[in-house]
């Protein structure tokens, strides 16, 4: 494979620029309107190259673009659904019952495949323009587009193959393929790629008696490395212990006019095991059962507001109120407070005082606390506290990592892990799954417990 410079030409109908390459020592090429349509295309043809893709000696194509075009010569026929179509009611379908952060992981899922599944043509829209609109407007279930985003999405409704050809396990493969890639070609995160697969898989069940026999996924599985993933397994090398911690919530008050404001958002993080979305709905009316001193108390948690973005958020904010994680509507979930933890609410109540609708944390001018806005400060925290060589280790790396040394503290400490699952809302299950590396110290105990076990009851001769 090789690649020319894009070559621009001057007629008398105007500027053309052409995009030329070799294969096998055979020149092809392909010739556009505008420059943004050729650099495009050569960026296209190179990203192939550069990922392996094989290109076809005789016509000088891709040849997952070829097999495209084999496998479906035309676009979906009236009688036919086409995979737009059926991505599109999905969507309709799932939406409300969905929470943003779902909403959002679909539609990137969904704007990444129906990028590939359409006939190659020469006026197709940029990569960057089609993905856009299909991510912010098609899969937003988004009304009445701007015009340049419903002429691409016009575009797509009509250039989409049918839904059928995904019983082909080669297309079926390329699918796989794409949401196993960055936007830049190279690998995703194994856990990227599972959450993508988990979209893909839901979308075909839907698919199964609307266009689809039967969903082709797990026939195809088997011919697809899947990426080993490491989602819910906690490093140990992430978890802080006391002394650290207490240096960390130091160092995070020497951080500007927010730094103090975040020092009991940190604390309730690491002495309560709160994830960041469940710390910003603390509310000094609903939440809290303190004593006047520093004694142990209980934190009421009720609601969670996950950083969502606006675009998909049904509140219209940043953050989107709703129950707790794995919890229905209303179920409230107690949570027991340290009292160094009741220590640094109480200062923080005095000092800062709250929101108007009583919540505890909020950002300078009183609205939702960004995560941007924590994570600065966390990482200016980190530099103070730690040297340059540990600063640079995974060690606390995030502020959800706070979490992560509360749970493993509970489970060294003896606390049973029912417990431990039902104050840190999960299932034993998952809770064992995701700290067994955590647990440290417990192998000599067993041991002993093992031996006590085995040892000779002298009664019994």
């Amino acid at each position: 494979m090789r690649f020319w410079k894009i070559r621009a030409y001057k007629g008398k109908r105007g500027r053309t620029y052409s995009v030329r390459w070799t294969v096998a020592g055979h020149e092809f090429h392909d010739t556009y309107g505008t420059s943004t349509l050729a650099e495009s295309r050569l960026a296209e043809l190179r990203t192939f190259a550069r990922n392996g893709v094989a290109f076809d000696v005789a016509t000088g194509l891709p040849v997952p673009e070829i097999r495209q075009t084999q496998a479906q010569a035309e676009v979906a026929k009236p009688h036919e659904v086409s995979w737009y179509e059926h991505a599109i009611r999905y969507v309709a379908r799932r939406w409300d019952g969905l929470s943003p952060n779902s909403r959002r992981s679909i539609a990137e899922t969904l704007a990444t495949i129906t990028s590939l599944l359409v006939v190659p043509d020469r006026e197709r829209p940029s990569d960057e323009a089609l993905r856009h609109a299909l991510y912010m407007w098609a899969f937003r279930n988004q009304p009445d587009p701007p015009e340049q985003a419903a002429s691409i999405l016009s575009w797509v409704a009509e250039n989409s193959l049918p839904l059928s050809v995904l019983t082909d396990d080669d297309i079926m493969l390329d699918v796989l393929g794409a949401i196993a890639r960055k936007l830049d070609g190279s690998r995703a995160a194994a856990n990227t790629v599972a959450r993508k697969r988990a979209v893909l898989s839901n979308v075909l069940d839907y698919a199964v008696g609307r266009g689809l026999d039967a969903n082709p996924l797990p026939r195809v599985t088997g011919m697809w490395t899947t990426p080993k993933t490491t989602e819910g397994v906690v490093d140990p090398q992430v978890v802080v212990n006391r002394r650290q911690a207490d240096e960390l919530l130091i160092a995070v008050s020497y951080h500007g006019r927010i730094g103090p404001r975040l020092v009991a958002f940190f604390a309730c993080l690491y002495f309560a095991g709160l994830r960041p979305s469940e710390a910003v709905e603390l509310r000094i009316d609903r939440s809290l059962d303190l004593p006047n001193d520093d004694g142990w108390g209980t934190l009421y948690l009720r609601e969670s507001a996950p950083t969502v973005g606006s675009a998909w958020s049904a509140s219209g904010r940043r953050r989107d109120p709703r129950q707790l994680k794995h919890r229905a509507e209303e179920e409230v979930r107690p949570v027991p407070c340290h009292p160094t933890l009741t220590g640094y609410i109480h200062r923080h109540i005095e000092e800062f005082g709250t929101a108007p609708d009583g919540r505890l944390f909020r950002g300078e001018r009183g609205g939702d606390l960004s995560e941007s806005v924590y994570g600065r400060a966390w990482q200016n925290a980190r530099l103070l506290a730690f040297t340059p060589a540990v600063a640079n280790s995974s060690l606390a790396r995030r502020p959800y990592d706070l979490r992560h040394a509360c749970l493993s503290t509970w489970l060294n400490g003896g606390v049973e892990p029912t417990q431990v699952a039902e104050w840190a809302g999960n299932s034993v299950q998952v809770l064992l799954r995701v700290y067994a590396k955590c647990i440290a110290g417990r192998d000599e105990i067993n041991r002993r417990r093992i031996e006590e076990a085995f040892r000779d009851d002298p009664d019994d001769y």
